[in-house]
Protein backbone atom coordinates (compact mmCIF):
# COMPACT_ATOMS: atom_id res chain seq x y z
CA UNK A 1 0.00 0.00 0.00
CA UNK A 2 2.72 2.11 0.85
CA UNK A 3 4.85 2.20 -2.56
CA UNK A 4 1.19 2.38 -4.02
CA UNK A 5 0.22 5.69 -2.77
CA UNK A 6 4.67 6.66 -3.56
CA UNK A 7 4.16 5.89 -7.18
CA UNK A 8 0.66 7.60 -7.40
CA UNK A 9 1.85 10.76 -5.99
CA UNK A 10 4.96 10.41 -8.34
CA UNK A 11 2.39 10.17 -11.14
CA UNK A 12 0.19 12.98 -9.89
CA UNK A 13 3.57 15.31 -9.57
CA UNK A 14 4.25 14.22 -13.44
CA UNK A 15 1.09 14.98 -14.50
CA UNK A 16 1.06 18.44 -12.91
CA UNK A 17 4.09 19.30 -13.97
CA UNK A 18 3.36 18.18 -17.84
CA UNK A 19 -0.26 20.05 -17.66
CA UNK A 20 1.35 23.19 -16.25
CA UNK A 21 3.98 22.92 -18.96
CA UNK A 22 1.15 22.67 -21.69
CA UNK A 23 -0.50 25.75 -20.17
CA UNK A 24 2.78 28.02 -19.57
CA UNK A 25 4.07 27.79 -23.23
CA UNK A 26 0.62 28.35 -24.46
CA UNK A 27 0.48 31.49 -22.41
CA UNK A 28 4.02 32.68 -23.62
CA UNK A 29 2.90 32.18 -27.34
CA UNK A 30 -0.12 35.24 -26.51
CA UNK A 31 0.93 38.96 -26.85
CA UNK A 32 1.61 40.54 -23.35
CA UNK A 33 0.65 44.51 -22.75
CA UNK A 34 3.29 47.03 -23.02
CA UNK A 35 4.57 47.72 -19.35
CA UNK A 36 4.09 51.53 -20.23
CA UNK A 37 0.81 51.18 -20.57
CA UNK A 38 0.14 50.58 -16.37
CA UNK A 39 1.23 54.24 -15.68
CA UNK A 40 2.34 54.97 -11.97
CA UNK A 41 3.25 51.14 -12.26
CA UNK A 42 5.22 50.71 -15.09
CA UNK A 43 7.99 50.22 -13.02
CA UNK A 44 6.77 47.80 -10.71
CA UNK A 45 5.25 45.60 -13.07
CA UNK A 46 8.94 45.95 -15.34
CA UNK A 47 10.44 44.49 -12.35
CA UNK A 48 8.41 41.57 -11.85
CA UNK A 49 8.62 40.66 -15.87
CA UNK A 50 12.34 40.90 -15.10
CA UNK A 51 12.48 38.77 -12.57
CA UNK A 52 10.45 36.03 -14.13
CA UNK A 53 12.93 36.44 -17.34
CA UNK A 54 10.18 37.30 -20.13
CA UNK A 55 13.11 38.46 -22.20
CA UNK A 56 14.52 35.45 -21.91
CA UNK A 57 13.71 32.20 -23.91
CA UNK A 58 10.40 30.04 -23.36
CA UNK A 59 12.58 27.29 -21.89
CA UNK A 60 14.18 29.43 -19.29
CA UNK A 61 11.19 30.85 -18.53
CA UNK A 62 9.78 27.93 -17.59
CA UNK A 63 12.90 27.17 -15.20
CA UNK A 64 12.26 30.29 -13.46
CA UNK A 65 8.67 30.61 -13.32
CA UNK A 66 8.72 26.57 -11.40
CA UNK A 67 11.92 27.75 -9.27
CA UNK A 68 10.06 31.10 -8.38
CA UNK A 69 6.37 29.70 -8.05
CA UNK A 70 6.60 25.75 -7.12
CA UNK A 71 9.37 26.12 -5.09
CA UNK A 72 9.59 30.00 -4.00
CA UNK A 73 6.14 30.82 -3.81
CA UNK A 74 6.92 34.17 -5.39
CA UNK A 75 3.60 34.13 -7.95
CA UNK A 76 4.16 37.96 -9.34
CA UNK A 77 1.70 40.61 -9.13
CA UNK A 78 -1.38 41.29 -11.19
CA UNK A 79 -1.45 43.37 -14.54
CA UNK A 80 -4.46 43.57 -16.15
CA UNK A 81 -6.45 43.41 -13.08
CA UNK A 82 -5.96 44.24 -9.32
CA UNK A 83 -2.41 45.89 -11.15
CA UNK A 84 0.47 45.78 -8.68
CA UNK A 85 -0.89 43.72 -6.31
CA UNK A 86 0.76 40.41 -5.24
CA UNK A 87 -1.17 37.39 -7.02
CA UNK A 88 -0.92 35.02 -4.20
CA UNK A 89 -1.97 37.23 -1.24
CA UNK A 90 -5.25 38.35 -3.77
CA UNK A 91 -5.71 34.28 -4.27
CA UNK A 92 -5.66 33.68 -0.29
CA UNK A 93 -7.95 36.70 0.37
CA UNK A 94 -10.89 35.19 -1.64
CA UNK A 95 -9.99 31.16 -1.32
CA UNK A 96 -12.14 31.28 2.24
CA UNK A 97 -15.63 32.24 0.08
CA UNK A 98 -15.10 29.62 -2.16
CA UNK A 99 -14.27 26.80 0.07
CA UNK A 100 -17.31 27.95 2.57
CA UNK A 101 -19.44 27.75 -0.12
CA UNK A 102 -18.66 24.29 -1.46
CA UNK A 103 -18.19 23.03 2.29
CA UNK A 104 -22.13 24.31 3.09
CA UNK A 105 -23.15 22.47 -0.43
CA UNK A 106 -21.75 19.11 0.52
CA UNK A 107 -23.25 19.21 3.95
CA UNK A 108 -26.59 19.91 2.57
CA UNK A 109 -26.12 17.27 -0.32
CA UNK A 110 -24.59 14.48 0.64
CA UNK A 111 -26.73 13.35 3.54
CA UNK A 112 -30.21 14.33 1.54
CA UNK A 113 -28.60 12.50 -1.42
CA UNK A 114 -27.93 9.38 0.39
CA UNK A 115 -31.36 9.26 2.47
CA UNK A 116 -32.79 9.26 -1.15
CA UNK A 117 -30.81 6.77 -2.51
CA UNK A 118 -31.59 4.73 0.53
CA UNK A 119 -35.19 5.05 0.66
CA UNK A 120 -36.02 4.67 -3.47
CA UNK A 121 -34.03 1.32 -3.11
CA UNK A 122 -35.81 0.43 -0.11
CA UNK A 123 -39.32 1.36 -2.12
CA UNK A 124 -37.89 -0.41 -5.36
CA UNK A 125 -40.47 -0.06 -7.82
CA UNK A 126 -43.39 1.74 -5.79
CA UNK A 127 -44.81 5.08 -6.47
CA UNK A 128 -41.89 6.81 -4.43
CA UNK A 129 -39.35 5.07 -5.81
CA UNK A 130 -40.39 6.34 -9.38
CA UNK A 131 -41.07 9.75 -8.16
CA UNK A 132 -37.16 9.95 -6.90
CA UNK A 133 -36.19 8.35 -9.93
CA UNK A 134 -37.98 10.95 -12.03
CA UNK A 135 -36.76 14.31 -9.80
CA UNK A 136 -33.24 12.35 -10.34
CA UNK A 137 -33.53 12.36 -13.88
CA UNK A 138 -34.30 16.12 -14.01
CA UNK A 139 -32.16 17.02 -11.99
CA UNK A 140 -29.27 15.01 -13.17
CA UNK A 141 -29.64 16.05 -16.77
CA UNK A 142 -29.91 19.93 -16.10
CA UNK A 143 -26.97 22.46 -15.73
CA UNK A 144 -26.25 24.38 -12.56
CA UNK A 145 -26.23 27.18 -14.18
CA UNK A 146 -30.25 26.97 -14.91
CA UNK A 147 -30.99 25.91 -11.55
CA UNK A 148 -29.17 29.45 -10.51
CA UNK A 149 -31.60 31.47 -12.80
CA UNK A 150 -34.33 29.33 -11.05
CA UNK A 151 -33.27 30.05 -7.36
CA UNK A 152 -32.67 33.61 -8.30
CA UNK A 153 -35.91 34.25 -9.82
CA UNK A 154 -38.27 32.50 -7.21
CA UNK A 155 -36.46 32.45 -3.70
CA UNK A 156 -34.50 35.54 -4.11
CA UNK A 157 -36.82 38.03 -6.89
CA UNK A 158 -40.10 36.64 -6.73
CA UNK A 159 -40.51 35.51 -3.35
CA UNK A 160 -37.59 37.80 -1.49
CA UNK A 161 -36.42 35.16 1.09
CA UNK A 162 -32.97 35.69 0.14
CA UNK A 163 -30.96 38.06 -1.41
CA UNK A 164 -29.70 38.60 -4.59
CA UNK A 165 -26.18 38.70 -4.85
CA UNK A 166 -23.92 37.49 -1.49
CA UNK A 167 -22.76 39.65 0.79
CA UNK A 168 -18.93 41.24 0.94
CA UNK A 169 -16.76 39.83 3.30
CA UNK A 170 -16.26 43.21 4.65
CA UNK A 171 -20.60 43.46 5.65
CA UNK A 172 -20.62 40.18 7.62
CA UNK A 173 -17.96 37.54 9.07
CA UNK A 174 -17.84 34.75 6.91
CA UNK A 175 -19.40 32.63 9.40
CA UNK A 176 -22.14 34.29 10.53
CA UNK A 177 -25.82 33.64 10.08
CA UNK A 178 -26.00 36.42 8.21
CA UNK A 179 -23.55 35.36 5.51
CA UNK A 180 -25.13 32.17 5.50
CA UNK A 181 -28.34 33.52 4.14
CA UNK A 182 -27.06 35.49 1.77
CA UNK A 183 -25.26 32.17 0.54
CA UNK A 184 -28.41 29.81 0.57
CA UNK A 185 -29.24 30.53 -3.32
CA UNK A 186 -25.33 29.43 -4.59
CA UNK A 187 -25.55 26.16 -1.82
CA UNK A 188 -29.09 25.38 -3.52
CA UNK A 189 -27.88 25.72 -6.96
CA UNK A 190 -24.77 23.41 -6.43
CA UNK A 191 -26.58 20.78 -4.53
CA UNK A 192 -29.16 20.00 -6.80
CA UNK A 193 -27.24 18.02 -9.27
CA UNK A 194 -24.65 16.55 -6.22
CA UNK A 195 -28.01 15.62 -4.70
CA UNK A 196 -29.45 13.89 -7.33
CA UNK A 197 -26.09 11.95 -8.60
CA UNK A 198 -25.46 10.17 -4.99
CA UNK A 199 -29.36 9.74 -4.75
CA UNK A 200 -29.03 7.70 -8.20
CA UNK A 201 -25.54 6.23 -7.41
CA UNK A 202 -26.76 4.51 -3.85
CA UNK A 203 -30.01 3.80 -5.09
CA UNK A 204 -28.14 1.24 -7.83
CA UNK A 205 -25.70 -0.08 -5.30
CA UNK A 206 -28.25 -0.29 -2.61
CA UNK A 207 -30.42 -2.66 -5.20
CA UNK A 208 -28.17 -4.68 -6.44
CA UNK A 209 -26.70 -5.93 -2.73
CA UNK A 210 -29.84 -6.43 -1.77
CA UNK A 211 -30.89 -8.87 -4.42
CA UNK A 212 -27.92 -10.73 -3.31
CA UNK A 213 -27.64 -14.41 -1.59
CA UNK A 214 -26.05 -13.52 1.75
CA UNK A 215 -28.86 -10.82 1.59
CA UNK A 216 -31.19 -14.06 1.99
CA UNK A 217 -29.45 -15.92 4.71
CA UNK A 218 -29.16 -13.06 6.80
CA UNK A 219 -33.14 -13.50 6.89
CA UNK A 220 -32.85 -17.12 7.41
CA UNK A 221 -30.94 -16.59 10.10
CA UNK A 222 -33.06 -14.56 12.39
CA UNK A 223 -32.36 -10.63 11.17
CA UNK A 224 -35.67 -8.82 10.62
CA UNK A 225 -35.37 -6.95 7.15
CA UNK A 226 -34.10 -3.51 9.00
CA UNK A 227 -31.59 -5.56 10.79
CA UNK A 228 -30.40 -7.03 7.64
CA UNK A 229 -30.32 -4.43 5.87
CA UNK A 230 -28.23 -2.08 8.22
CA UNK A 231 -25.79 -4.38 9.23
CA UNK A 232 -24.93 -6.16 6.01
CA UNK A 233 -26.44 -4.03 2.69
CA UNK A 234 -25.79 -0.37 3.50
CA UNK A 235 -21.98 -1.48 4.47
CA UNK A 236 -20.97 -3.11 1.24
CA UNK A 237 -23.38 -0.53 -0.86
CA UNK A 238 -21.27 2.20 0.50
CA UNK A 239 -18.15 0.94 -0.26
CA UNK A 240 -18.18 2.24 -3.72
CA UNK A 241 -19.86 5.43 -2.81
CA UNK A 242 -17.89 6.88 -0.08
CA UNK A 243 -15.66 7.46 -2.55
CA UNK A 244 -17.51 8.63 -4.97
CA UNK A 245 -18.35 11.62 -2.23
CA UNK A 246 -14.55 13.26 -2.82
CA UNK A 247 -15.49 12.59 -6.69
CA UNK A 248 -19.08 15.23 -6.10
CA UNK A 249 -16.69 17.79 -3.88
CA UNK A 250 -14.39 18.31 -6.76
CA UNK A 251 -17.21 18.43 -9.22
CA UNK A 252 -18.83 21.01 -7.15
CA UNK A 253 -15.83 23.36 -6.84
CA UNK A 254 -15.53 23.24 -10.79
CA UNK A 255 -19.05 24.17 -11.01
CA UNK A 256 -19.04 26.91 -8.69
CA UNK A 257 -16.92 28.48 -10.89
CA UNK A 258 -19.49 29.64 -12.62
CA UNK A 259 -22.62 29.86 -9.82
CA UNK A 260 -19.99 32.47 -7.62
CA UNK A 261 -19.67 34.93 -11.03
CA UNK A 262 -23.89 34.33 -11.02
CA UNK A 263 -24.13 35.11 -7.31
CA UNK A 264 -22.01 38.19 -6.85
CA UNK A 265 -19.53 35.59 -4.40
CA UNK A 266 -15.98 37.19 -3.67
CA UNK A 267 -14.47 33.76 -4.04
CA UNK A 268 -11.50 32.42 -6.68
CA UNK A 269 -14.60 31.50 -9.11
CA UNK A 270 -14.91 34.79 -10.53
CA UNK A 271 -11.38 35.94 -10.12
CA UNK A 272 -10.41 32.70 -12.69
CA UNK A 273 -13.04 33.45 -15.14
CA UNK A 274 -11.89 37.18 -15.07
CA UNK A 275 -8.04 36.24 -15.25
CA UNK A 276 -9.11 34.62 -18.46
CA UNK A 277 -11.04 37.58 -19.69
CA UNK A 278 -8.67 40.22 -18.79
CA UNK A 279 -5.29 38.41 -20.33
CA UNK A 280 -3.73 38.47 -16.82
CA UNK A 281 -1.42 35.71 -17.03
CA UNK A 282 0.15 35.81 -13.58
CA UNK A 283 -3.48 34.56 -12.03
CA UNK A 284 -4.25 32.55 -14.70
CA UNK A 285 -1.14 30.41 -14.14
CA UNK A 286 -1.83 30.49 -10.32
CA UNK A 287 -5.42 29.72 -10.77
CA UNK A 288 -5.05 26.53 -13.49
CA UNK A 289 -1.71 24.81 -10.87
CA UNK A 290 -5.09 25.33 -8.02
CA UNK A 291 -7.73 23.14 -10.29
CA UNK A 292 -4.84 21.11 -11.70
CA UNK A 293 -3.71 20.21 -8.29
CA UNK A 294 -7.07 19.87 -7.08
CA UNK A 295 -8.26 17.27 -9.53
CA UNK A 296 -5.25 15.08 -9.54
CA UNK A 297 -5.30 14.48 -5.95
CA UNK A 298 -8.68 13.69 -5.45
CA UNK A 299 -8.35 10.73 -7.66
CA UNK A 300 -5.54 9.45 -5.53
CA UNK A 301 -7.77 10.21 -2.36
CA UNK A 302 -10.80 8.01 -4.21
CA UNK A 303 -8.40 5.19 -4.70
CA UNK A 304 -6.61 5.36 -1.41
CA UNK A 305 -10.30 5.14 0.52
CA UNK A 306 -10.99 1.94 -0.91
CA UNK A 307 -8.39 0.37 1.03
CA UNK A 308 -9.67 1.99 4.32
CA UNK A 309 -13.66 1.88 3.92
CA UNK A 310 -13.17 -1.80 2.95
CA UNK A 311 -10.20 -3.83 5.03
CA UNK A 312 -10.63 -6.56 2.35
CA UNK A 313 -9.53 -3.71 -0.54
CA UNK A 314 -5.63 -4.42 -0.94
CA UNK A 315 -4.72 -1.73 -3.56
CA UNK A 316 -1.26 -2.25 -4.79
CA UNK A 317 -0.77 -5.74 -3.66
CA UNK A 318 -0.07 -9.18 -5.43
Amino acid sequence: MFKYVLKRLGLMIFTFLIIITICFVLIKLLPIRDAAQFGKDMHIIQQRRELLGYNKPIPEQLLIFFRRTLIGGDWGVGETMNTAKDVWGTFISKLPSTMLVNVYAMFFSVPLGLLLGIFAALKKNKWQDHLISTGVMIFVSVPSYIFAFLVQYFLCHHLQWFPMQSLPQSAAPLLSWKMFVSLVPAILSLSFGTIAGLARYTRAELCEVLTNDYMLLARTKGLTRAQATTRHALRNAMVPIFPMIIGEFIGIIGGSLIIEQFFGIPGVGPLYVESITALDYNYFMLLTCFYTLIGLASNILIDISYGFIDPRIRIGER
